[in-house]
């Protein structure tokens, strides 16, 4: 616990600091956005996205002399992601017929971002785009899927069947990383900014753990029907996001953009005046 409250106490004083800065400019915004969510399970299987997945979080911007045009900033979210497959597509003749498993999760996700940007209207628009390496922890899930299965080990009723998903070690991955970028705009209006943006997070890790790792993985078909129907877990699972946001921001301290107006100072040249004798 001692080491924890340093650490705590060192950023907190670190954060200050660089707040106290007279010409650099520090954003505080609330984000709440839609998306869909899906995966990129390998082998292929038959996807769907899940429209209706919702973010919200908190970004800290950090936006330095215009010298270099960009900032730097971390986000904290709470996401949605989740994905939708049909396990048994060769059992039905259309897709319209094909039964779904569905499966959404939540996600605390820390981006952080790098922003180039630019400034038109007099400085009251700005535009830009965002690229951030992404971490992230899977805190609880749920499944649905409307393939029949039977709901107790005796098999004496087929229906379709929805939970809690338990997440367990073997099988499942609760930390995870990839990649995020974007776009959006921001109207500037003296101290507050609001804001439009689209963000597509892109997974490089799986959220199920291949089959190498997951040896007894028949028999979640014995212990909770329907929870997990890869018998055999992908070699590849990872999630996507695709999230349109709006942003509500407030810029702390009262510096406006004239203070960034850093000039050149003017030295005074070197006057050297030489007399030639008659």
């Amino acid at each position: 616990m001692g080491r924890i409250f340093k650490i705590l106490t060192l950023v907190v004083a670190l954060s200050l600091t660089m707040i106290s800065e007279s010409k650099a400019q520090h954003t505080i915004a609330i984000t709440v956005g839609t998306g869909y969510a899906t995966a990129r399970p390998y082998p292929a299987q038959e996807m769907k996205p899940i429209w209706g997945t919702y973010q919200a979080g908190v970004s800290w911007r950090y936006y330095s002399m215009p010298r270099f045009v960009a900032c730097f900033g971390i986000d904290v979210e709470l996401l949605q992601r989740g994905f939708s497959f049909a396990p048994y597509p060769n059992k039905y003749e259309s897709k319209k017929e094909y039964r779904y498993y569905t499966r959404t999760l939540n996600s605390i996700v820390i981006p952080i971002v790098w922003q180039p940007h630019a400034y038109l209207f007099k400085k009251h628009l700005r535009v830009y785009l965002e690229a951030a390496p992404t971490f992230s922890f899977n805190f609880c899930s749920k499944f649905h899927n409307d393939e029949k299965h039977a709901i107790n080990i005796n098999g004496t009723v087929d229906a379709p069947i929805s939970g809690k998903y338990e997440f367990r070690t073997e099988r499942d991955n609760r930390f995870m990383y990839g990649l995020r970028g974007g776009a959006g705009i921001d109207l500037i209006f003296g101290q507050v900014e609001i804001g439009v943006r689209a963000m597509y997070d892109f997974g490089y890790s799986d959220i199920l753990r291949n089959r190498t790792n997951y040896y007894d993985n028949n028999l979640d078909s014995v212990t909770k029907p329907g929870e997990n129907p890869f018998y055999y877990t992908p070699l590849r699972s990872p999630l996507d996001n695709l999230t349109i946001s709006i942003k509500l921001g407030f810029r702390i301290g009262k510096e406006g953009f004239e203070e960034w107006n850093w000039k050149r100072p003017n030295f005074p040249k070197n006057k050297e005046v030489f007399k030639y004798p008659l």
